[in-house]
């Protein structure tokens, strides 16, 4: 399938969802992701869900964090340059929603996106091959293409794997894992 007719299924999926269902469907997420070989790092990067797009309900992941001391990392957007600035998130961090929803640090420690190990990458769909859909502006693979080769991508979906994702662009970034409430899929192989 094409990206933009992705957007449009997924959209939809999601908007049947009901918060219930979102909660359960993201511990189940968050459970998921402590199988991965991800834990020894130190800084991971989050993004903060927009709830009026339904997207997982990153808290879960926020609350596993917490409990192993890790820094975490979220992200203030530039909608002019289509860009994120990542900021330390620390117990003074005032977080406010910007007018796409999306709650974002006011002001903060910047941290480089050399030093971020993990990224938890949102999306609208995945393949079996690691390529993902986002909204479309390519905020996120901007970023992802600052960070170290060797930081670990992991993409999160309430949904399986598509087959296969047409119109794939050179500067798409791919996923190093993603995870589901059923699966964890592993682009490494």
């Amino acid at each position: 399938m094409e990206k933009k007719e992705l957007r449009v299924k997924y959209k939809k999926m999601r908007s049947d969802l009901d918060e219930e269902d979102i909660d359960d469907l993201s511990m189940d997420i968050a459970n998921g992701l402590l199988k991965l070989p991800i834990w020894e790092q130190s800084f991971y990067h989050v993004f903060l869900s927009i709830q009026k797009q339904k997207e997982i309900n990153t808290e879960f992941i926020l609350h596993i964090l917490q409990g192993k001391d890790k820094n975490i990392v979220v992200s203030k957007s530039d909608f002019e340059k289509n860009t994120l600035e990542h900021i330390l998130l620390t117990d003074n961090t005032v977080l406010k929603v910007n007018s796409y929803g999306i709650p974002e640090p006011i002001d903060g420690i910047p941290i480089p996106e050399t030093k971020i190990d993990v990224v938890f990458v949102p999306l609208l769909a995945f393949d079996k091959k690691g390529n993902r859909v986002g909204y479309g502006k390519g905020f996120y693979d901007k970023f992802l293409s600052k960070c170290n080769p060797e930081t670990t991508k992991i993409g999160l979906s309430f949904y399986t794997a598509e087959e296969d994702i047409r119109e794939i662009l050179a500067t798409d970034i791919k996923l190093d894992y993603c995870v589901t409430p059923m699966n964890v899929y592993s682009f490494n192989d």
